[in-house]
């Protein structure tokens, strides 16, 4: 996909965010067995994952109260790669909650399954969720654990490490975005196009030591 398209792209499933009353890149339902299940794809293909997660960052900060301060709200999506296209792939959102927003604490449900029927054999890589308020991950968000944290895809026995990255924008400031790694526990931040490594989670209560020069 050329950058014009994915442009042209993005800006249209921004302005449809708005453009009735309910969301149309919300697509979440709970399945008899309880889980939470999203289509796919929202956005994609791209390449590498600092590419997904930069316009991860645009599209999903855009919903509405995304960036809505302590009034906002959140919202959750999955990433997924695709082994037959070489490629990742943005799901659509879920705004399910488990319990209810306070001013101080926003949550989003996390889905568990993908329904994409053109790519059957995808893998889940991770998760994103928006922060309308904190740019940086909660002790709650480092203290989680998604099992298994490794998955490798039966074509070309690659290993993919899971992700949470989590998107902020305030205003009409630039995306923050930051990962968390379930498999090494390392939290990194997309500068300039690049994931940066700037600490590491040493406890299970998502406590996170800095490293040297590192900062959030």
């Amino acid at each position: 996909m050329s950058s014009t398209h994915a442009r042209a792209l993005l800006l249209a499933l921004m302005l449809g965010a708005g453009a009735c009353g309910s969301n149309p890149n919300v697509r979440v339902r709970r399945l008899e067995n309880g889980r939470l299940q999203v289509d796919g794809p929202l956005a994609g293909p791209f390449k590498t994952t600092e590419a997904l997660a930069e316009a991860g960052c645009e599209l999903m900060t855009a919903q509405g109260g995304a960036s809505g301060g302590p009034m906002g709200s959140e919202y959750c999506a999955l990433n997924y790669y695709a082994p037959d296209e070489d490629a990742f792939y943005l799901s659509y959102l879920s705004d399910f909650k488990d319990r209810q927003d306070t001013r101080e604490m926003k949550t989003c449900s996390m889905p568990q399954v993908l329904h994409d029927p053109a790519r059957v054999n995808a893998l889940i890589t991770g998760g994103d969720h928006t922060h309308p308020h904190n740019a940086r991950f909660s002790p709650g968000d480092l203290s989680g654990r998604w099992n298994p944290a490794r998955v490798v895809t039966e074509k070309t026995e690659r290993v993919f490490q899971r992700e949470l990255f989590v998107f902020n924008r305030r205003g009409d400031g630039a995306c923050s975005v930051y990962s968390f790694n379930y498999a090494t526990r390392v939290v990194s931040a997309l500068r300039g196009g690049q994931w940066v490594q700037i600490g590491h989670v040493y406890d299970d209560n998502g406590n996170i030591r800095m490293f040297e020069g590192m900062g959030w």
